[in-house]
């Protein structure tokens, strides 16, 4: 007779096997599995039911982890509609867009159009919900590349959202318009439809970001064909100068930039120090590496005491096997070791290299660094450290989604390039903090890295070095959490330029 483990093993076996044929995240009951193994795998913490009868894949101990169905939240979507809707539904052309300009944050309603809709809100796990609105199909239904879920095409999706998106969502609109290549699509449905007032706000809703020649397309076309099309800015905003960008997250990232350094710098004393006694600087470093790794360290969960990281610093930690199986030893050493490499950038920069070019230069050294000792015991491979990540990451609790990895390839580069234009030191610690973490390249680590990043710029300005403590963690964590999913960085900014006052 099988045992309890060996039942449960063959449960978890008709599961995997589930996920290796669709790579699924979510359950329809017994559609995809039987009775017996549904109930083991609920019982035993597998599966978390969203809805009667849908489930998602889990783990044990995560029951209130949010972040287990965020993970999986555009999956559910997808298998949900996909099931009761067939291919009759599509995102809202609000979300689509959300979607068309590398959003990462999840929809707390997720408005679906179906010609089905029941127009009833239905409520899932954690504040979420989704509204399937009555409605007519656009046109065109595509899949979003990241999500897989159906949305509106890009043209047609900001033809059809109603003009308080522009000034609500601004900078969603303007991704989203700043990728529109020429006017041929737009025409197309706004001549089909004799979209006039619609052709008014997207003619001035280009010429707001610069794109006159799209403008003067549509309007002239429109015109040509007999109708009545006034120009009116959708925008509340100043106009930009001309917005073109090859991807919506080098586009989100510039545009996030420019709007968050307009709002730090009122806050900061924009005349910058010079350090002269460089050698003092460093020697400040060592004092306060004890306080920055201890303080580091648990702010990321690790536990790590002070007679370790004295362990670590004067040497006399050694990767025995009672270390190889403790993660906080090894942690430790590779701060360290990162934060040696670390201050061999801080020194670079009070010589007088540009700053954004020492982090562009040297970041992966610092990553190197903080995760040899797991190379060296062989818990890592040296192939693992290699460039940025390969797989989705997601953050404990936040609504935020990290970029998909090729997406992170994407975005590295056009940080780099903002970090070294960016005149003002203050600013470069607080967005390059604050953005690198938005992207979070790796799979572990970011937090440590992030604070690095910013006690370079910080260097770079003339300030002491940071360290932030345990016990405004929650602060910290509330302040970047409300950067990346409500685009509100003055809590952070306020934050960071406190502790350097």
């Amino acid at each position: 007779m099988a045992t309890p483990s060996e039942k449960l093993a063959e449960s978890l076996q008709v599961l995997k096997e589930l996920q290796d044929k669709d790579n699924s995240l979510v359950i329809y009951g017994t559609t995809q599995l039987s009775r017996t193994h549904l109930n083991r795998l609920k019982l035993n913490g597998w599966l978390q039911e969203v809805l009667k009868g849908w489930y998602i894949v889990s783990k044990p101990g995560a029951e209130g982890d949010t972040t287990v169905w965020y993970s999986s939240f555009w999956s559910f979507i997808k298998a949900y509609c996909n099931r009761k809707y067939g291919d009759q539904w599509v995102l809202s052309p609000e979300l689509s867009l959300d979607r068309w300009s590398g959003s990462t944050v999840i929809a707390k309603q997720c408005i679906v159009k179906t010609p089905e809709g029941a127009n009833n809100v239905t409520n899932l796990l954690y504040g979420t919900s989704i509204f399937p609105m009555k409605g007519k199909l656009p046109e065109n239904i595509v899949k979003d590349p990241v999500t897989g879920v159906n949305v509106y095409t890009l043209e047609e999706a900001l033809i059809n959202v109603s003009p308080s998106f522009f000034v609500l969502n601004e900078l969603t609109a303007k991704i989203c318009l700043s990728l529109v290549q020429d006017s041929s699509a737009i025409l197309r449905l706004l001549a089909d439809n004799g979209a006039s007032v619609r052709a008014g706000r997207m003619v001035g809703a280009f010429r707001h970001i610069g794109k006159d020649d799209i403008a003067d397309d549509i309007l002239r076309t429109m015109r040509g064909f007999g109708y009545d099309v006034r120009e009116t800015d959708p925008f509340e905003k100043p106009a930009d100068e001309s917005l073109a960008f090859s991807s919506p997250y080098e586009a989100r990232i510039t545009l996030m930039w420019k709007d968050m350094r307009e709002q730090i710098l009122p806050l900061i004393d924009k005349s910058e120090r010079k350090i002269d006694d460089v050698k003092g600087y460093m020697s400040s470093l060592d004092v306060k590496y004890k306080d920055d790794a201890y303080h580091s360290l648990s702010i990321e969960g690790y536990q790590i005491s002070a007679e370790l990281i004295e362990k670590v610093r004067s040497g006399n930690w050694r990767p025995d096997a009672e270390d190889k199986e403790n993660k906080n030893a090894l942690v430790a050493r590779g701060y360290y070791l990162a934060f040696q490499a670390v201050k061999e950038s801080v020194q670079e920069v009070l010589e007088g290299a540009d700053a954004g070019m020492v982090v562009k230069k040297d970041h992966q050294r610092w990553y190197l660094q903080m995760w040899s000792p797991f190379v060296g015991v062989g818990l890592l491979k040296a192939s693992d450290l290699i460039g940025y990540r390969n797989s989705q990451v997601y953050i404990r609790g936040s609504l935020h989604t990290p970029l998909i990895p090729d997406n992170v390839r994407v975005a590295m580069p056009v940080l780099f390039d903002l970090l070294k234009n960016e005149p003002n030191a203050v600013v470069r610690a607080v967005l390059g903090h604050f953005f690198f973490g938005y992207i979070h390249p790796y799979m572990d680590g970011n937090g440590r890295m992030c604070r690095f990043l910013m006690n370079v710029m910080l260097a770079s300005g003339g300030y002491d070095w940071v360290v932030i403590t345990t016990d405004k963690r929650a602060e910290y964590m509330a302040a970047l959490e409300s950067a990346s999913v409500k685009g509100d960085i003055l809590p952070f900014a306020r934050f960071v330029i406190s502790m350097i006052q």
